[in-house]
């Protein structure tokens, strides 16, 4: 048998890392790091073989960052350990890094991988009581620039919890859409279609925007808005920018596209000749079901007044549900006021009595008041009734009265009227 040699990694030699790979994983040991990062190293960043004629029969790959390097792979076929070769790959990729000033190597190897000889025939000391933490980025580096250009954007991941109350819509939406998005191969196996596309309908003010974007940073997807009225102005025309932009929006691995007010370019088609809207209606019932036809992404429309959308629109097959997102219940409206009240004080508000006055109300509406109220303490608290100086009184914060005024002079968003439209709404056009 002829002896094996060390030399710098060719780009032909990617099947046999990939062999390699495959070497491992039939041991039992899953590497640290992800087969393309690998791959990726190999192309980019510092890599060795070990071959025996034409034969890859062992690989080290190193990666330098500063005065930190790190060995993302080391590997040798199972015949060929024992030899001394992977020392002599940690030596070779390891003289490659040098020239970085590389002031520490460091090497992260699985638990079941028991084949450590190499790093300590190199020198490398066992660190105990060392945990390991990772988290994938959800947005590649190759995809900002693309996001970019729609005006799209990475949102907070505190999103989802920071929705106060609505408990029902909340619970609604993680098991319809959340799930079966987020945990994509356990829906296939139970033969599960993540949704595609879904229409939030509801009063003015009760969180179809904060919903939208709370399922993107639930998800980590990247959130991008598409306004119409933006789109209005392109030299295509309407229906053509709407057109370009989800072809732009297509380059995404993945992404949650919020429409907002989407009557506006989906209402009922009617008339002798046909309005320019119409062709932009037209436009968006094409679209679509292409974007279904997409992996990893989510259509969101939302709207006020779903009694004005086209009946195609709704229809089966483009939206897998239409949710209604309503007024606060009592517990919805309890968890607001917990959070708009400053913590400094919520002990001493009568929150009951708020949530008693506030039956109707919008979270809107909640928060506008619960603004208001604290306005009107802070200037109290600074001025005395002839607003002639700093008060004195001590006051700390906004008390109950402050937040039944602000209640008192708040103009509801829904009325009566248009919440029992919205509750007949959801009978005849709901789907959950």
């Amino acid at each position: 048998m002829s002896n094996w040699r060390i030399r710098d990694f060719h780009s032909s030699d990617l099947d046999g890392i990939l062999h390699l790979w495959e070497s491992l994983k039939a041991d039992g040991v899953e590497p640290v790091y992800a087969l393309s990062e690998v791959l990726a190293s190999c192309e980019k960043d510092h890599a060795v073989v070990a071959v025996q004629g034409e034969q890859v029969v062992g690989a080290a790959v190193g990666r330098a960052a500063h005065d930190q390097g790190w060995i993302v792979f080391l590997a040798t076929l199972t015949e060929f350990r024992g030899r001394g070769i992977g020392t002599s790959l940690l030596s070779a990729v390891e003289n490659r890094m040098a020239p970085h000033g590389l002031n520490k190597l460091s090497a992260l190897m699985p638990e079941t991988e028991t084949r450590v000889e190499a790093f300590l025939g190199r020198g490398f000391v066992v660190k105990k009581n060392l945990r390991y933490f990772e988290r994938t980025i959800p947005v590649q580096r190759q995809e900002l620039g693309a996001l970019g250009l729609l005006g799209g954007r990475i949102l907070a991941r505190d999103l989802w919890e920071n929705v106060a109350g609505m408990r029902r819509e909340k619970e609604l939406l993680e098991r319809r859409l959340v799930l079966p998005l987020a945990e994509a191969d356990l829906a296939d196996e139970y033969g599960v279609v993540p949704p595609r596309a879904v229409v939030l309908f509801g009063p003015p003010g009760t969180g179809k925007t904060t919903f939208a974007k709370a399922i993107a940073s639930r998800l980590e997807w990247p959130f991008v808005e598409v306004f119409p009225s933006r789109l209005a102005s392109d030299p295509k025309g309407l229906a053509g920018a709407l057109r370009e932009t989800f072809l732009e929006i297509a380059e995404l691995e993945h992404a949650v596209v919020f429409i907002d007010e989407v009557e506006e370019i989906a209402s009922q088609r009617a008339g002798d000749p046909p309005s320019p809207l119409q062709g932009v209606t037209n436009e968006l019932l094409k679209i679509i079901p292409a974007f279904r036809e997409q992996p990893g992404r989510l259509l969101v429309c939302a709207t006020n007044f779903i009694r004005a959308l086209d009946t195609a629109f709704l229809r089966h097959g483009r939206f897998d549900y239409v949710i209604p997102i309503g007024l606060p219940d009592v517990h919805a409206r309890e968890a607001m006021w917990q959070r708009f009240i400053p913590s400094t004080v919520v002990d001493t508000v009568d929150i009951a009595q708020l949530v008693e006055r506030t039956e109707g109300f919008s979270p809107a509406d909640i928060e506008f008041a619960a603004r208001s109220a604290s306005q009107r303490a802070l200037e109290k608290a600074v001025y005395d009734d002839e607003g002639s100086g700093l008060a004195t009184n001590g006051r700390k914060g906004p008390v109950t009265q402050d937040y039944l005024d602000a209640i008192a002079d708040t103009r509801t968003t829904v009325s009566a009227e248009v919440h029992q439209d919205f509750l007949e709404d959801i009978d005849v056009l709901g789907r959950v």
